[in-house]
């Protein structure tokens, strides 16, 4: 990939793809990322802008075991939910979740316009993702994807 220092993250085509099986991937199809730190060429940690629609979810409410994971809103309000519970976080605010703290979390639309949030993470091999409202475990599998697991162990 050649090095690109300098370009507008805003304009990188934008993807709701998921790698979730179903039945958990619909409640997904409602946010959108850009990834300007693949685009950037960055191998060590991903960048993306991420846009959810009114309505929509960041993910399913998750925690990494190996990977740290940082959220900047950068436009409108949004609902986090960790396992504290709920709090708005508006423009210019931030959250951070550790690797391995247990801290579920989400991020959640509740409001009448788009909220973009910058979020960065880390690219720890051998993470584990645990989704505890949900049954769905997952593997990091040695390409960097992740492979789904029902809590029983059993695959999707």
């Amino acid at each position: 990939m050649t090095e690109r220092s300098a370009f507008d993250p805003m304009l990188l085509p934008e993807s709701n793809a998921t790698s979730y099986p179903e039945p958990h991937r619909a409640a997904n199809q409602r946010r959108w990322n850009r990834r300007p730190g693949d685009h950037a060429g960055l191998t060590h940690f991903g960048v993306n802008v991420t846009r959810i629609e009114p309505g929509g979810q960041s993910s399913h409410r998750h925690a990494h075991s190996r990977q740290d994971e940082f959220v900047y809103v950068l436009q409108g309000e949004v609902d986090l939910e960790t396992n504290s519970g709920s709090e708005v976080l508006r423009a210019g605010m931030c959250a951070g979740f550790p690797a391995g703290s247990g801290n579920a979390h989400r991020f959640v639309n509740r409001s009448a316009e788009d909220v973009l949030l910058l979020v960065a993470g880390d690219r720890t091999a051998g993470d584990e993702i645990t989704y505890p409202d949900i049954d769905m475990h997952g593997r990091m599998q040695p390409d960097g994807t992740y492979r789904f697991f029902h809590k029983d162990g059993t695959p999707f």
